[in-house]
């Protein structure tokens, strides 16, 4: 069996990472020559924008971006017939939370995949322009990127009249300022008409009105990664990837960093444990250190605990703990960590990165950090604790514009929860002599009505 046969066949099984595991060259002739660009051929030649769509619902993909929505049904709220006019496809590609490194990966290592992805998608939809917004400080991404839009616009695959259907699709590179924000779909969009990076009121969804007040589809690196495969393969053999571990399909890109022996990404069935992913593919905790708790998909999601890890890494099943397994990178916390200055670290970085928009987020997020550095430094009060509380719940689903501070709450709300006593440690034992006019403790004055 050649190698290239052999990456077919392991493609079967990983389809995300099998060329890249085989290390295979990132040019168009070495994507072809396994299999590459043979969905888009196909769909065109033989579905319809209409089959694409069925095809990729029946196959139980959901966002891989953390929300995990059904990818076929977001696809199904955009306008279709010959009235619908310009339609665009956004890849949000713009991979700013922390402990979160998979898109990189696919960008990096698999650019063609994630183009005939985008150009599946933009079939399905009909969309007539694509843009990759990209996290500026992923450089090399961006030339990999770049090299692979440019051989596949050689190829006659990116264009006017794409493989003489009639369609015409152009794709583009749009790498952005750095704004945790962007992540959110209608902050990028902002983004990327060059306005600022605030959130839009919903409705009207993106699908409806989007980039320039036409329809538009935001999807992840990774889900659009997958289209090309079950375009290929079908919906059943899609589903079956997860080995019943889950009701979801495909596989899914897990990692795994903080004090384990090795730490990266795994390409397995969605729904693996945690357990299984931690001390199997991670090797474990290193030598001297133990498993404290952990965040199952970036910083933003609740921690779980050693009790949690025979839990499926899956949407639900996450959800149903707790947590949210949002982008499936877990990051292991050993028992040298002090929470509250775990949790400071977090919301330090969510405090810096709130646009601004909603005063909850604006003002809650800085308080919480003042408060929380109080503890860390052993000049606390009860009362601090009482309105951390208050502020995981001030600031929690419904009471911002978008979902940035209720985000930034589930890491703290569930530190609260399991290890209470580390914030207790932090209360100041006498009172600070306080300044003229100053509260007795670093963050007292932050009263939450």
């Amino acid at each position: 069996m050649s190698d290239y046969a052999q990456i077919e066949k392991e493609l079967l099984v990983r389809p995300l990472t099998a060329r890249i595991n085989a290390k295979l060259p990132v040019d168009i002739a070495s994507y072809e020559a396994t299999g590459g660009y043979r969905a888009i051929r196909q769909a065109i030649k033989e579905l319809s924008p209409a089959d694409v769509q069925t095809r990729v619902k029946d196959s139980n993909l959901r966002g891989r971006g953390g929300a995990g929505f059904p990818t076929g049904v977001k696809w199904g709220l955009v306008p279709m017939g010959p009235d619908a006019g310009s339609k665009y496809l956004v890849c949000n590609a713009d991979e700013m939370e922390p402990n979160t490194f998979k898109d990189r990966l696919l960008m990096e290592d698999a650019p063609h995949q994630l183009i005939e992805g985008m150009l599946v998608a933009a079939y399905a939809i009909q969309a007539t322009a694509g843009y990759i917004f990209l996290r500026g400080e992923y450089v090399k991404s961006a030339q990999r990127l770049n090299a692979a839009l440019a051989e596949a616009r050689a190829a006659g695959l990116l264009g006017d009249n794409i493989l003489g259907s009639g369609w015409s699709f152009t794709l583009i590179v749009h790498t952005g300022a750095g704004r945790y924000i962007c992540g959110e779909e209608t902050a990028l969009i902002n983004s990327l008409e060059g306005r600022r990076a605030n959130p839009r009121a919903k409705p009207p969804f993106p699908q409806i009105a989007g980039a320039w007040g036409r329809p538009t589809v935001v999807n992840n690196v990774e889900s659009l990664s997958n289209l090309a495969h079950i375009i290929n393969n079908g919906a059943d053999w899609f589903k079956g990837l997860s080995q019943g571990k889950s009701k979801d399909g495909g596989t899914k890109l897990y990692g795994a960093s903080g004090r384990v022996k090795r730490g990266g990404i795994y390409e397995l069935p969605i729904g693996t444990t945690a357990r299984e992913i931690l001390e199997e593919h991670a090797g474990g905790m290193r030598d001297g250190y133990t498993l404290k708790c952990w965040l199952p998909g970036g910083a933003s999601t609740d921690f779980l605990m050693p009790e949690h890890l025979d839990l499926a890494m899956d949407f639900d099943t996450i959800a149903k703990a707790g947590s949210r397994m949002g982008t499936g990178l877990i990051l292991a916390l050993d028992q040298t960590h002090n929470m509250v200055s775990a949790v400071r670290n977090l919301e330090e970085f969510f405090a810096r990165e709130s646009c601004g928009w909603c005063t909850p987020c604006r003002d809650g997020l800085p308080w919480s950090v003042k408060m929380l550095r109080a503890l860390e430094e052993g000049r606390g009060s009860a009362e601090d604790i009482v309105q951390l509380q208050k502020l995981t719940r001030l600031l929690g689903p419904g009471k911002t514009f978008c979902a940035h501070a209720p985000g930034a709450m589930e890491p703290l709300q569930s530190a609260l929860k399991f290890f209470r006593s580390e914030f207790e440690a932090g209360i100041a034992q006498t009172p600070a002599p306080a300044a003229a006019g100053a509260p007795a403790t670093g963050a007292a004055s932050a009263k939450v009505a």
